[in-house]
């Protein structure tokens, strides 16, 4: 076996592209980073429009006609009112820095400085010398001393404790009528610009390369830069959404071409023939002695469903036999239909409202010590299936009150009142699957996001909760992005990270790049420690719920 790459000594600056944020998930992930990080983080993205207000704002600063046009959310960094939205590229470094000038304020002046020459720096790069600061006006800005000073960054601030939080936003290509909702950061006599207003019309991959490059070399000496992005989106690239059902061609081995389009975008341009065999490692004997049999008969006379069945798990037989299920909520009909997954994506039924109670009984019939419930994605519910987590939760802990209880949710679109409804369940461990690495995340779930996901787990674990997440191998993703994925993990705090082969359901689902073998997995368990991951369980046949039990009662030693 060959010996675990080492994790860097030097902190590291982690620049990720993470496409468009919310700025709610983008705040989540921001505060858990400041709190459980060692690393400095570049966190860059787009906002869908929302105007936000500093400690500082004077509420007149907000017209009437922008809560009309986007939410407003208040926020903890200095300044007063801005706009973010499409087309600004915002920049959120979080990052340790060392006082030199007494700390509070005198600090903080020193960083904002800095940000703004960076910026500056960056514009000159880009092509639009002669940005400058403005005295008594943070930010940068052009026609400084001239008869029409013109804002093109802002800059927002928070330093505690040596570490940093918000940051700022670049208008690249910004429709600037936002701002026309709103007296931008308090200032009533100066107007704002963009670098497309400025007659530089550069794409934000551009800019996006340039800031990341500059800020390394400002920031990173010693520890260098680790950058991962989310795939960019082409302008002559189809965005429609995937569906395995689409009509149309193929690529000769079931792959849509949409779905192939999508791969090719993120680099993987080859795979695995369909007819490949399995090496050794994956193949698995079933066991279907009579306590498995009597277990299947509990599950079909109760009508539920289990995704260890509907998935095919190659560990069912091990998982049942030691007293560990996973059953599927909210129906067995997903409102997504991710490239990796076999699960029915056709209009989904009502919600039976029996449901958690007749898991209640499966559990309690088949003695089980441990519990994992997981769901389709059901976006077409107003609270994205949470009430049935918290139901079914209810009900387990009602009939049998020694079972452990875990849950892998969906991203519930984000909403934070269907999270808290889950998180105020307090299940004992809190799984959502990032799945894969920044890069292929639109081509193996094309509705999820990577920061998303990152955020629901940072909420959940801003909440006490012990968390978990689970990557795939063998869809295209490189050794080096698997263990920039699990720093990302780790970076949030998270508790418990599984590991395992994707296993290509049908033809028409995403190719197999590659088998990893068991040295591999192995190496990313060893390095997924060395990050500060409680537990990794990284194996070929691993998967979410594998050794569930387990790895919760090691997270809680």
């Amino acid at each position: 076996m060959t010996a675990a790459p080492t994790v860097a000594s030097e902190p590291m600056l982690r620049s990720r592209w993470l496409g468009r944020v919310t700025y709610r998930d983008a705040w989540a992930l921001q505060q858990a980073l400041f709190t459980h990080s060692g690393d400095d983080h570049l966190l860059m993205l787009e906002h869908p429009p929302v105007y936000t207000r500093g400690r500082s704002a004077d509420i007149a600063n907000i017209l009437p006609a922008a809560s009309q046009a986007a939410e407003i959310i208040d926020v903890d960094r200095g300044g007063d009112v801005t706009f973010h939205g499409p087309g600004q590229l915002v920049v959120y470094p979080i990052r340790s820095i060392a006082g030199k000038r007494g700390g509070g304020m005198a600090d903080t002046s020193a960083y904002v400085a800095d940000v703004e020459q960076l910026i500056i720096d960056a514009l000159t790069d880009i092509g639009l010398p002669g940005a400058t600061r403005l005295d008594g006006f943070p930010g940068v800005w052009l026609d400084a001393q001239g008869p029409r000073p013109r804002k093109i960054a802002a800059i927002g601030v928070r330093l505690s404790r040596g570490r940093t939080m918000h940051g700022f936003a670049l208008n690249v290509s910004t429709d600037l009528a936002w701002f026309d909702n709103i007296v931008p950061c308090g200032i009533t006599d100066k107007s704002v610009t963009s670098l497309v207003a400025e007659g530089v019309d550069t794409g934000m991959k551009e800019v996006v390369d340039v800031v990341s490059r500059l800020a390394a070399e400002r920031w990173a000496p010693a520890g260098g830069i680790e950058r991962q992005d989310v795939v960019w989106r082409h302008r002559n690239t189809d965005l429609s959404l995937f569906s395995r059902r689409a009509s149309g061609e193929n690529l000769g081995d079931g792959t849509s071409v949409r779905l192939a389009s999508r791969l090719h975008d993120a680099g993987v341009t080859e795979g695995l023939e369909i007819r490949s065999r399995k090496p050794e490692w994956l193949r698995v004997k079933a066991d279907m002695g009579p306590e498995y049999r009597e277990l299947k008969k509990t599950i079909n006379s109760l009508d539920l469903v289990t995704v260890c069945e509907e998935a095919g798990c190659p560990n069912i037989y091990e998982c049942w036999s030691d007293g560990t299920a996973t059953f599927m909520i909210n129906g067995e009909r997903c409102t997504r239909a991710c490239g990796f997954c076999l699960v029915d994506t056709r209009k989904p039924n009502p919600v039976d409202q029996h449901e958690p109670q007749r898991i209640a009984a499966a559990v309690a019939q088949m003695k089980l010590t441990y519990a994992v419930l997981t769901t389709v994605a059901r976006d077409d519910l107003a609270d994205g299936g949470a009430s049935g987590f918290v139901a079914t939760i209810n009900a387990i802990r009602e009939r049998s009150p020694g079972v452990g209880v875990e849950v892998l949710i969906s991203d519930c679109e984000g909403i934070e009142a269907s999270l808290d409804a889950i998180f105020s369940a307090r299940p004992s461990v809190l799984n959502h699957n990032v799945e894969t690495v920044a890069r292929l995340q639109r081509a193996v779930r094309p509705s999820a996001s990577y920061a998303r996901s990152l955020s629901v787990l940072a909420r959940a674990k801003a909440q006490g909760l012990t968390t978990k997440s689970s990557l795939m191998v063998g869809i295209g993703e490189t050794y080096d992005e698997m263990v920039a994925t699990m720093a990302d993990l780790a970076a949030i705090g998270t508790d418990i990270v599984t590991i395992g082969q994707y296993l290509r359901p049908t033809s028409e689902h995403l190719p197999i790049s590659r088998w990893w073998t068991p040295d591999e997995f192995e190496n990313l368990s060893a390095v997924g420690r060395q990050l500060g991951i409680g537990h990794v369980e990284s194996s070929p046949l691993t998967r979410s719920s594998y050794h569930a039990r387990q790895a919760a009662a090691a997270t809680t030693r």
